[in-house]
């Protein structure tokens, strides 16, 4: 990566970033990851605090690599180094427009008085990469989705976390509006924004000035994306042996329902060992909560029906070694493609989703009566909060006689 400059005697002058890994001296011990500084011939390391072991670097590609044994550890080391370099290109350029002649030290000391500006770019990069080595991958991409967003608002000039108020919080909110952005998706990139504020004021950083007070974030009440028992029958009923994709994308509609609303992604990594005494259990990517659930012959039939040979997965959808993200990624966008034309061929008024099997689980739930805690409990909420977000928008149509078991009731 080089960042030129022409002088007065336009004589170019190039300063180049390079990512290296020192190994340790130590066998077995992980080594470090430095940045590698040079100008008018003059190199300068700058160290990290980036510990990886050697099997987890690509020599020949100077990169990291994150399909290893600590994918989660790596991708959130790849999130920090991003923005190191991004800083570090941000302190090159501004040398190079000022053409007044500097040196790679220069470079390290301006990156280190960056470095101690607690800015919102910066802290947010930070939550990003925890979220990551914390294993809450989702959590961290809506995390970045909303960084860009705030990132594109402010033409990609950062602000120091003090500089947060409540005028700029009002100027967001209308920025996001003329694009013609949905209240729900405002006040999801509010909400995000104000927890990250939130830990800052928790860390001491910064003094609490309430800076959302005056935008929205709440919750909208959405149209119903739930759809009544008699359409899941007539969903299993549906003979699909000429189309093996509607087929496919049906049985893992239905398995999402029958393992009370599992979300796709931790279908997409179940393994085979979570299956152990008539019991499935695992961890929701998104929270890190344990969950068990009591395996049921219609559980079974679709694993039977769709096997997956040697692989580790219980479900086809992740089908190879590395590019998990990506492969369950497209798994997703091709199951939802040809839920829709199920969605035509059952004459609905609106598509089957991953994400309509979730709500469906809840409705169904909820007819029956069952508890809200109960309901809570079995989605893997971390609050009731949250189920009553599901519940909320199809209260009016649950018809409250149910009184067999939800599967049964299929």
């Amino acid at each position: 990566m080089s960042y030129i400059c022409r002088n007065k005697t336009d004589i170019s002058i190039m300063a180049s970033i390079k990512i290296k890994f020192r190994p340790s001296t130590v066998e077995g011990k992980e080594g470090s990851i430095y940045f590698q500084i040079t100008h008018n011939r003059v190199v300068r390391q700058l160290n990290t605090d980036y510990k990886i072991f050697p099997e987890e670097w690509d020599d020949k590609a100077e990169k990291l690599i994150t399909d290893g044994k600590r994918p989660n550890v790596i991708s959130g080391i790849k999130e920090q180094m991003v923005w190191d370099i991004a800083r570090l290109g941000k302190v090159i350029r501004k040398k190079e427009a000022e053409c007044s002649g500097y040196t790679t030290d220069d470079i390290i000391t301006a990156f280190h008085q960056l470095e101690k500006e607690d800015t919102l770019f910066t802290f947010m990069h930070g939550v990003i990469a925890q979220l990551k080595l914390l294993g809450r991958v989702r959590t961290a991409e809506t995390y970045s989705a909303t960084l860009y967003s705030f990132m594109a608002f402010r033409e990609g000039q950062d602000i120091p976390l003090e500089g947060i108020d409540s005028y700029l919080m009002l100027l967001y909110e209308a920025y996001l509006k003329a694009r013609g952005l949905r209240m729900n998706t405002i006040s999801f990139y509010m909400r995000i924004l104000r927890a990250t504020y939130n830990r800052a004021v928790e860390k001491g950083l910064i003094h609490q000035r309430y800076p959302f007070r005056h935008v929205y974030t709440g919750i909208e009440k959405t149209v119903k994306r739930a759809v009544p028992i008699k359409t899941m029958k007539a969903l299993k009923k549906m003979d699909l042996t000429a189309s093996p994709q509607l087929d496919f994308a049906r049985d893992m509609f239905l398995f999402s329902f029958y393992t009370r609303g599992m979300s796709f992604v931790d279908m997409a990594f179940l393994r085979k060992k979570d299956l152990q005494n008539g019991m499935l259990t695992y961890r929701r990517r998104k929270t890190g909560q344990q969950l068990c659930i009591k395996w049921e012959k219609c559980m079974a039939e679709i694993v039977a029906k769709h096997p997956t040979g040697e692989s580790q997965y219980l479900l086809p959808l992740i089908k190879e070694s590395g590019n998990e993200r990506k492969q369950y990624e497209n798994a997703m966008h091709k199951v939802n493609h040809y839920l829709k034309d199920i969605t035509k061929q059952l004459k609905l008024p609106r598509p089957l989703t991953m994400y309509v099997a979730r709500h469906s689980w809840a409705s169904a739930a909820k007819a029956k009566n069952i508890p809200l805690a109960v309901i809570s409990e079995g989605m893997g909420h971390e609050s009731e909060k949250t189920t009553k977000i599901y519940l909320a928008s199809i209260e009016t149509s649950v018809v409250d006689r149910a009184n067999k078991m939800i599967l049964g009731l299929l």
